[in-house]
């Protein structure tokens, strides 16, 4: 088939939307074998609830960091970040599963590659938001004397900035040019209008940063148990503890969701059109990688007892106006953060607890009571 198959003439039949090009990649790709010609599936509805789910999760969080803790120190920037980009996620994975179906072969080229795109930006953006962390807390960690609030804050706004432009370039690359339109013996199986270059070049990427994290962490741990063997401290013992356990929960959460599509990507990488089977449960797959955007804030918000009392709060506020009582637990940890009705107290109270459990100390003890950790 792709013998006979003219690139430069099928480029001509794009150029005056002659030809429907989405049908055409997905037919010789073989995209179109086994799919179900229904409308939404149960499967479709139940990753729609956990979207939604993902989506309300994270703008929680956000919430709460904006309204409680306003993002005044250099880490509650860093999970807002996480949040936003873990929301997005959600809500662009929600808009794919709402346009795909049979709804794929309505699309132009150009929407089905932003479509994509904002699949790939955001879930980019999560994982990078997760380096943007880890380098800000190595350097915490390494720099020996106190550094001005303004220059940290500086360095925090850039590098989260970075993060964006860095996860728009790689997940919009395709759209602006790189992709294997009317190029069939270059295309991906899975994402029949994508490039395996393309998808190689972003699997070596994430794969990169998944390093520097692991390496970032890593370095982090080794130093704070030095500390705590050369100062023989209870508490700085158990911080340790604690960031062991978190840096594993990171790790292993990350590697468990994404592992599965870094396979699969990478397998469709290095077979041609057609010779390689489209893997069943594809769906889940991707579901999986998302699935990381739900656990990102129960690692990094919820591990911290001011976070999760600021959380607790808005639960709290929202219930309150629907008239939904929460259970009696949750009730006392919204009274430790938000004490009294009156906000500016709320914010007060909040701001006087920051102060003194993160207040100026040695780097490494710092980093070790950073309190998304």
């Amino acid at each position: 088939m792709n013998s006979t198959f003219d690139p430069f003439q099928c480029l001509e039949l794009v150029k005056r939307k002659d030809i429907n090009i989405i049908v055409l990649h997905y037919n010789l790709t073989g995209r179109m074998t086994n799919r179900s010609s229904n409308g939404m599936s149960i499967l479709n509805i139940l990753f729609i609830f956990i979207s939604i789910f993902i989506i309300l999760e994270n703008l929680f969080v956000l919430a709460a960091l904006l309204r409680y803790l306003h993002l005044k120190r250099w880490v509650y920037c860093c999970l807002a970040n996480i949040a936003f980009s873990d929301l997005l996620a959600g809500f662009s994975y929600l808009l794919n599963i709402c346009l795909s179906g049979a709804n794929t072969f309505l699309l132009s080229p150009e929407l089905w590659f932003v479509r994509e795109g904002l699949v790939f930006t955001t879930l980019a953006a999560s994982i990078f938001s997760l380096l943007v962390t880890a380098v800000e807390r190595y350097c915490t960690m390494v720099v020996i004397t106190s550094e001005n609030h303004s220059v940290k804050s500086m360095r925090v706004q850039g590098l989260i900035i970075l993060c964006w432009i860095l996860a728009a370039v790689v997940g919009f690359l395709p759209l602006l040019g790189w992709n294997c339109v009317c190029h069939i013996e270059s295309c991906s199986n899975v994402l029949p209008l994508y490039s395996k270059k393309y998808l190689l070049f972003s699997l070596i990427l994430l794969a990169v940063t998944l390093v520097g994290i692991t390496g970032f962490y890593c370095t982090i741990y080794y130093l704070v148990c030095t500390s705590a063997k050369r100062v023989v401290v209870t508490n700085q013992s158990k911080r340790a503890f604690h960031l062991l356990h978190t840096v594993i929960i990171i790790l292993g959460t990350f590697i468990f969701c994404w592992s599965p599509l870094f396979v699969v990507l990478l397998m469709d990488t290095a077979c041609s059109p057609t010779s390689c089977p489209i893997p069943l449960g594809l769906e889940w797959v991707l579901a999986l990688a998302l699935l990381n955007s739900a656990l990102n804030p129960l690692i990094y918000s919820f591990r911290s007892s001011e976070v999760r009392k600021a959380v607790l709060a808005v639960l709290w506020c929202v219930c309150s106006k629907a008239g939904v009582p929460l259970p009696a637990s949750c009730r006392l940890g919204t009274d430790i953060t938000s004490g009294s009705s009156n906000e500016s107290s709320i914010r007060k109270r909040s701001s006087v607890r920051l102060s003194k459990a993160l207040s100026v100390r040695s780097p490494l003890t710092s980093i070790s009571s950073v309190p998304s950790q």
